[in-house]
């Protein structure tokens, strides 16, 4: 079996609205007041056009994510990004980066790595193995009633009177 690693790219928001979870996969997002942002940011402290995020390969062929002060275009938010306390106009994302956008309005950045296990198909030789208590063993009944007859047996099986 071959392992590969598999990552998730997930961020929090929390601002006026409440939190939102987005799992990251696009090449670039767009983060801002404006309703036509890919992560829409309810504040007014926040840039209709506040940051932007962009997906860059590693040299494994995984990627990061970078985010940026404004838009794409060079123009710079108003309040800028404060990224674990310090104030950059740029930053390559790493797991719990925290970044605050404006007054109650921030972002949590959490990279998930696990080892994806490739499988193969089963073989003709495949057992599955059954735990003992998975199922009925009919021996229990007759042990129940003693002789197998459930003479005498306070677990006496329900008879259906006889039609008349």
């Amino acid at each position: 079996m071959t392992s590969a690693p598999h990552q998730s790219h997930l961020l929090i928001i929390e601002d006026d609205k409440g939190r939102r979870e987005y799992t990251l996969d696009s090449p670039v997002y767009s983060i801002g007041r404006d309703p036509k942002c890919d992560i829409r940011l309810v504040s007014q402290f926040v840039s209709r056009r506040h940051a932007t995020l962009v997906q860059l390969p590693n040299e494994d062929g995984s990627f990061y994510y970078r985010i940026v002060d404004g838009n794409l275009k060079g123009k710079a938010s108003a309040n800028g990004l404060l990224i674990n306390g310090r104030k950059l106009q740029a930053h390559d994302l790493q797991d719990q980066d925290k970044v605050i956008f404006g007054p109650q309005v921030q972002a949590i950045y959490y990279l998930l790595r696990r080892d994806a296990i490739t499988t193969v198909p089963p073989d003709e030789y495949d057992i599955t193995l059954i735990s003992p208590n998975m199922a009925e063993d009919p021996e229990d009944e007759d042990e129940e009633g003693g002789n197998g007859d459930n003479g005498g047996s306070s677990f006496s099986r329900p008879t259906r009177p006889a039609p008349g």
